[in-house]
């Protein structure tokens, strides 16, 4: 069954594009018609791509792996920070800063300086630094914070990148492509769609569009993540089973070897007490006097 259909799409505006003018020659599979010199996106094609991707992301999620969601767009960023949340993915929504995923250990140190000043605040470190320090210490913090705290528990790439509107985060894009980074994204009439690896064809303008889209892919990681924690917690009965059925093998096994020494102390037990018996008889009848015959004397 399909995540969402054509009717849900249809109310959401998903089918508006841009201006004829304005259009990728690209995305010509993509539009369905031209109606008042604004290209209709085919919304048949947009449920097949939502499927094909929520279907990818599901099973990354799956795995354990992180998805890092770049919506800066105005209509965009506290849509998808409020969703994205929801699934504890890292996501960035304010200017992405450049080299982020190119440059990511240098992202790291600054990531680090960060916990490095709530460090100093939650020890008592301010009180032996002067007024002016602390103000402009407390100032690069809410800067980092800005820019970097929603990806603050991003410790290494992330293995797929989610983007609203390709051509105001080229640069992302750009980064993720050269890592070979997989890219999802949801992609308008005036983008190019081969610059991504799974485009979802839709306005990416319109708050309401961008919402059900998200939607969507939100709830295909969730139901992966679930199924991760699912298979956790049944490898962790099985574990559990198998070493329970070990420990009662094992403990079966050593009532057994326990057992079977008590036969056979017993076993042994009686043959030396017959062993003991029979050599007592034995010395009993050689310490005996032997009786000598009575013969008749002989004649002289």
């Amino acid at each position: 069954m399909s995540r969402t259909n054509f009717n849900e799409l249809l109310e959401a505006g998903v089918h508006f594009g841009h201006l004829r003018r304005k259009w990728n020659p690209a995305m010509a599979p993509y539009i369905f018609t031209e109606k008042n010199g604004i290209h209709i996106i085919d919304l048949n094609k947009t449920v097949a791509k939502i499927e094909e991707a929520t279907t990818a992301l599901k099973q990354i999620a799956r795995t354990g792996k992180k998805i890092l969601f770049v919506a800066t767009k105005k209509q965009a960023k506290e849509l998808v920070a409020e969703k994205v949340k929801r699934i504890n993915m890292p996501y960035v929504t304010e200017r992405w800063p450049g080299g982020m995923l190119t440059n990511f250990a240098t992202i790291r140190k600054a990531i680090r300086k960060m916990a490095l000043i709530d460090k100093m605040s939650a020890d008592g470190t301010y009180s032996n630094i002067s007024k002016k320090e602390r103000l402009m210490i407390a100032r690069e913090r809410a800067k980092l914070e800005t820019q970097l705290g929603s990806v603050a528990d991003l410790t290494r790439l992330p293995s797929a990148l989610f983007v609203v509107d390709i051509m105001k985060e080229h640069i992302a894009v750009a980064e993720a492509k050269r890592l070979n980074i997989p890219t999802y994204a949801i992609v308008d009439t005036n983008s190019d769609p081969n610059k991504v690896d799974h485009p979802i064809p839709g306005n990416d303008d319109a708050a309401s569009s961008i919402s059900i889209i998200m939607e969507v892919v939100v709830k295909a990681i969730e139901e992966g993540l679930n199924e991760r924690k699912m298979d956790k917690e049944t490898a962790a009965a099985e574990e559990k089973e198998r070493v329970e059925t070990e420990e009662k093998s094992s403990k079966e096994e050593a009532e057994e070897l326990v057992s079977g020494s008590a036969s056979l102390k017993k076993y042994s037990d009686d043959n030396h007490s017959d062993g003991v018996a029979t050599r007592q008889r034995t010395r009993k009848g050689a310490s005996a006097p032997t009786s000598r015959p009575n013969h008749p004397p002989r004649k002289k």
